[in-house]
């Protein structure tokens, strides 16, 4: 008031106003052809790469069950009409039913013995300190380098010395070993995510040292234990040097290697092949689509040290 009437009479007060703080207010233009931000990305962008990459994907895929459902001869893109011959002389002639299961018993045994010999070795490296644990972490990533081509030999007389050749328990072993050291590594880092206080909290009620991770940190490990035990049996369904080389007689042998026996020298029966092929998929699709969640998460708490 005294500033209006000091203006009034011509005269000035000696001390001026503050200048506002507060930023000059810009006026943005709304309409129809504003400018699109810059952290907004057209949706065209992203999906016309997944699709490009999701056509090329599928289309294997399509081409395989195509084969495998269309009659013999036939030279249509439409899988119509269907049949299952080429199924049910794979399953029966071809002796997939025994190729089948002989696969699963890698897959399940290579699974449990490598989660179970993974948990063990990665809790010793998570939680204790000894003098030689920098070079066994070393030994570890170095052995990721090395082709199961190259210790063939070496396994062989192993297995023979053991009596195991023509065994499927010389698979299992095969393939345990080359998938504990990934799988340790995996498993060390989800423990170290779980804070140690979880388990002295638990010792200082009385649980031994294994009851308290068996109660309180195994819980935790569940996504995980997923992840390792999913990709050791995809590995195992899928690999065929090992059951090659080990594996001699026919009621012994695995899914790859009955999917090789169906080239022929000559010619190559097309239907029986891919038949084959789509019932060496059906397995790992149905794995995927439920663990899906779980192998997410997994490798999401494993991917950092919390």
């Amino acid at each position: 008031m005294t500033a209006a009437l000091a203006e009034k009479n011509g005269t000035h007060s000696a001390h001026p106003p503050a200048p506002s703080t507060r930023p000059p207010t810009t006026h943005r233009r709304r309409g129809p052809g504003r400018e699109r931000a810059f952290d907004e990305v057209p949706r065209w962008q992203i999906y016309v790469p997944l699709g490009i990459y999701l056509v090329f994907t599928l289309i294997p895929f399509y081409w395989m069950l195509l084969f495998a459902v269309r009659p013999a001869g036939s030279t249509s893109l439409v899988p119509w009409p269907m049949t299952g011959e080429h199924f049910d002389k794979v399953w029966n002639e071809r002796s997939f039913a025994v190729f089948f299961q002989n696969s699963m018993i890698v897959g399940v045994c290579t699974l449990v013995a490598t989660t179970l010999v993974a948990l063990a070795g990665g809790y010793a490296l998570a939680r204790f300190d000894f003098r030689i644990k920098n070079a066994f972490m070393l030994a570890l990533l170095c052995s990721q380098f090395i082709p199961g081509a190259l210790m063939l030999v070496p396994l062989f007389e192993i297995f023979k010395n053991l009596r195991m050749i023509n065994s499927l328990g010389s698979v299992v072993i095969a393939e345990t070993v080359f998938q504990l050291p990934l799988s340790i590594i995996l498993i060390s880092g989800f423990i170290k995510n779980v804070p140690v206080s979880l388990e002295e909290a638990a010792w200082v009620d009385g649980c031994s040292r294994f009851r308290a991770f068996r109660a309180v940190v195994l819980p935790l490990l569940r996504p995980g234990l997923i992840a390792v035990g999913s990709f050791a049996f995809v590995h195992s369904w899928n690999h065929f040097l090992f059951a090659l080389m080990f594996l001699s007689e026919q009621d012994k042998q695995t899914i790859p290697v009955g999917l090789n026996t169906l080239i022929g020298a000559d010619s190559v029966d097309l239907g029986a092949l891919a038949a084959g092929g789509v019932i060496a998929a059906v397995p790992v699709v149905i794995v995927f689509a439920f663990i899906q969640k779980w192998l997410i998460t997994g490798f999401s708490a494993g991917a950092v040290k919390g």
